[in-house]
């Protein structure tokens, strides 16, 4: 985004904003600082989405299941249109992990496979659903960026770019604000004001609130039973136990849940205000698949990464052969293959993964891998570029299609994607120096010159931190 650039110090920005910025809250109908408009929330939530839907533990992407999501959907667009914000577009997606976790961004909302499963009514299903749209009908998320940005001024007192949309095309510049504030860690405050809105959305709808506490202890059993599987001092359980500082469900917030749970008033019962029966039925399904997650993917995920090849295979081979018709199951399969040294077999698990999933981008990443290691450079490229379009965070890919424009010479588009991939490897013995090689060809001595001289802080004495010693001894001659 190209803004016109005006200095504006902060002694002056600060009080402008205060007066120009100062909304009503559609939940509290007080005034509050807001310096994004609905519009500029909506950009953000399409920016984030496919970011946070791929970078889940276990590979993420939407769990596809078109009759469960129609069902779920519908349920969703209840909730909605009884909340504070029905005007506001919203999707809604089930994220295809075992970490138990839900989210909503403006524009969407999603449950993780991990905690549907766990979940016993759609009572439970709606107030966990309902708090998480209260986030954004309380737009929680526009008044952390909003907190941000004033911070940021207070800060640095440096000067930004503004433009005649007020300063919702600023929040969109900062680059510190970033696809982690789908996991905000909201203020107490925040939280319980969610909770508050999630029965009230649920009550509205004819769901008895007491479900709301149930959903708690639901959630508080999927938590227990993952770290459990995955191991609390593993990655994923660092991950996760980090996930849970956003959401802190300690005992202060359920008794003030209690509290508002008996101040509720149930216009009218729906059923017999939980719809359990139904619910279960529904996902009796995505259930099973579970199953065959927990039991052999994620366990075959985490021999894979400490390289137990035998183990990581024979687990996988029996989740295929349970269930033939779930993608990610062969895109890993595709990778093991591909660990075993067998680019031709891997090549076609990919295969069958896309057959089975057209947008499942992992299969597209290890196609690219494929080509990339057989030196068919050309071929690769597609693939990467269809994985980036996918998920355009995903750093694997911005380092091979960093890489294959570097083989091609083309070293003006490596250089991009080779130093957002710096950000995740930084300990890459030759990443540097390939950065390097490529900024001295563009004629950008100074970066050429920090590239050599990471390489040789990270690995000197391989052929790249020689290569690396040797261009820096000519440059500074």
């Amino acid at each position: 985004m190209v803004l016109k650039r005006i200095t504006i110090w902060v002694f002056i920005l600060l009080p402008l904003c205060l007066i120009l910025s100062c909304v009503t809250n559609p939940v509290s109908g007080q005034k509050q600082l807001m310096l994004l408009s609905e519009k500029d929330e909506l950009t953000l939530g399409k920016e984030w989405y496919p970011n946070i839907l791929w970078s889940a533990e276990g590979g993420g992407g939407e769990y596809k299941d078109e009759k469960l999501k129609t069902y779920l959907k519908g349920l969703i667009l209840e909730i909605n249109k009884v909340s504070h914000r029905p005007h506001l577009p919203i999707d809604f997606v089930i994220q295809n992990t075992s970490l138990p976790n839900a989210w909503a961004i403006p524009g969407h909302v999603a449950i993780t496979r991990g905690l549907l499963q766990a979940l016993e009514s759609e009572a439970e299903f709606v107030y966990i659903m309902g708090h998480e749209i209260g986030h954004i009908s309380a737009r929680h998320s526009a008044s952390q960026i909003s907190k941000s940005i004033i911070a940021d001024f207070l800060l640095t007192g440096a000067s930004y770019s503004l433009s005649g949309k007020a300063y919702g095309d600023l929040a969109l510049t900062l680059g510190s604000i970033g696809t982690n504030l789908v996991l905000l860690k909201y203020s107490r405050n925040d939280e319980l004001e969610a909770d508050r809105l999630g029965v009230e959305y649920m009550t509205k709808l004819g769901y008895d609130p007491k479900n709301a506490l149930k959903a708690h202890l639901s959630l508080k059993k999927a938590s227990e039973e993952y770290l459990k599987k995955v191991g609390r001092d593993s990655d994923e359980g660092n991950f996760f136990s980090e996930l849970l500082s956003t959401h802190p469900r300690t005992s202060v917030r359920m008794e003030e849940l209690s509290k508002i749970v008996e101040m509720s008033k149930l216009p009218y019962l729906r059923g017999d205000g939980t719809q359990k029966k139904k619910f279960q039925e529904e996902i009796s399904d995505l259930k099973r698949t579970h199953n065959l997650y927990i039991t052999y993917y994620d366990p075959a995920v985490a021999a894979l990464r400490k390289n137990r090849i035998r183990e990581a295979d024979a687990l996988i081979e029996k989740a295929i052969n349970e269930k033939r018709d779930e993608p990610a199951f062969y895109a890993l399969k595709g990778f093991i293959e591909l660990r075993k040294l067998r680019s031709n077999v891997a090549e076609e698990y990919f295969k069958k993964a896309i057959e089975l999933d057209p947008d499942y981008q992992p299969a597209y990443r290890g196609l690219g891998i494929v080509y990339f290691e057989k030196n068919e450079i050309e071929r690769a490229l597609p693939f990467f570029k269809k994985a980036l379009s996918i998920f355009p965070n995903d750093v694997s890919s911005h380092f091979f299609l960093g890489m294959s424009n570097f083989r091609l010479k083309i070293y003006e588009k490596a250089i991009p994607h080779l130093e957002v991939a710096t950000k995740a490897f930084m300990d890459h013995p030759s990443i540097y120096g390939t950065l390097g090689i490529c900024y001295e060809k563009q004629g950008n001595l100074r970066k050429a010159y920090e590239a050599y001289s990471k390489q040789l802080q990270v690995a000197p004495d391989n052929e790249m931190g020689r290569y690396a010693k040797n261009r820096l001894s000519s440059m500074g001659k």
